[in-house]
């Protein structure tokens, strides 16, 4: 019986740390890709860009930031030329905290006018 006990024990503090983990929410990625539209200057671009890494300054629930640029060589879409991948704690956090936020707001204001095309996917990190 004791053995039992202390292999129930045993079992119950390895595997703690893995439901402890399950039951964090996980992190969640809003990624977004843009194509702009054919004249539109590379000073505008190069704005619209920098504006965009500044939400990650003055927006709170962004937890992480990066872009670059598409150089994917298989060129399935080579007219979505700007990638953006913003990290939040939650999908929550995304809505409540960044969707309608002012400056978030005032960036589609900004980008609207120059974009041919945007994709948005958003997922929770594995």
């Amino acid at each position: 019986m004791k053995r039992l006990t202390f292999s129930l024990l045993t079992a119950t503090l390895l595997l703690t740390p893995f439901t402890t983990m399950a039951a964090e929410p996980a992190p969640y990625r809003h990624i977004v890709i843009f194509g702009f539209k054919e004249g539109t200057p590379p000073a505008k671009i190069e704005e619209i860009a920098t504006a965009f890494k500044a939400l990650s300054k003055s927006i709170p629930a962004v937890k992480s930031f990066e872009w670059g640029l598409n150089v994917s060589p298989e060129k399935m879409n080579p007219e979505l030329t700007h990638v953006f991948s913003v990290g939040f704690e939650s999908k929550a956090a995304l809505e409540s905290g960044y969707l309608h936020h002012p400056e978030h707001e005032k960036f589609v204001t900004l980008i609207k006018p120059h974009l041919a095309k945007a994709v948005v996917v958003d997922y929770e990190a594995k």
